[in-house]
């Protein structure tokens, strides 16, 4: 039979596309309008986020050090790490090496659980705090009604983004399921490809996260 017949037949290929290449490309568009989609939703964050962060500095910045600092370096360091371990994933997929691509996965869920555990102790030295906006917010009183803005901001921003974590390892799951079974493999490995560009979208939203909320005014 020949190889274009071969394809044709391909367990994985489904029957709306002509051949495997036409089916990764147009997974990997699907995914790309999606994530364009996800940029526009945290950019609304983001837009906010800069117009208070422009009305009241002195109370961003005061709220800002209030941050483990440790804590969310300590995150973005995992984050970052993930991203690696899920590139390797995707590479050991493309050589077919079952074994290795098995145990990428399992580091990269593993990472983002950390960075989960890591958030959640945050969470709650904030409640400890009285951080966490509402009738019981506690904070200086020349910038409390303007720190509660920026704490709100804080748990919708990071909230937001744990719950695409959350959704990350889930997929992650799935993968780990198909590889697992012997569904991907060095002639379909898009699952994995098309599941890394979102995992790396979490890591790099994390990335400007970061020094937009732990860092301001750390220099003075």
């Amino acid at each position: 039979m020949l190889p274009d017949a071969v394809e044709h037949h391909h367990p994985a290929l489904a029957h709306q596309f002509d051949s495997l290449a036409q089916q990764r490309e147009a997974a990997a568009l699907g995914m790309w309008v999606f994530l364009v989609t996800e940029v526009l939703f945290f950019g609304g964050l983001f837009a906010t986020y800069a117009v208070y962060r422009w009305w009241y500095p002195d109370a961003f910045a005061a709220a800002s050090h209030e941050l483990d600092i440790l804590l969310g370096g300590t995150n973005t360091a995992v984050l970052i790490t993930s991203s690696l371990t899920m590139a390797l994933a995707v590479h050991s997929a493309q050589l077919g090496r079952r074994r290795l691509l098995l145990l990428f996965l399992i580091a990269t869920m593993a990472l983002g659980c950390v960075f989960l555990g890591i958030k959640g102790v945050e969470y709650y030295h904030k409640f400890v705090e009285h951080h966490v906006p509402g009738p019981g917010f506690e904070f200086e009183a020349a910038y409390a009604r303007q720190a509660q803005i920026f704490f709100s901001l804080y748990f919708i921003m990071t909230g937001l983004h744990a719950v695409h974590m959350i959704i990350g390892i889930g997929i992650m799951l799935a993968m780990f399921w198909m590889s697992w079974r012997g569904r991907i493999t060095a002639d379909y490995y898009n699952p994995i490809e098309v599941s890394g560009l979102y995992w790396h979208f979490v890591d790099i939203v994390w990335i400007f996260l970061f020094p937009l909320l732990y860092l301001i005014g750390r220099h003075a």
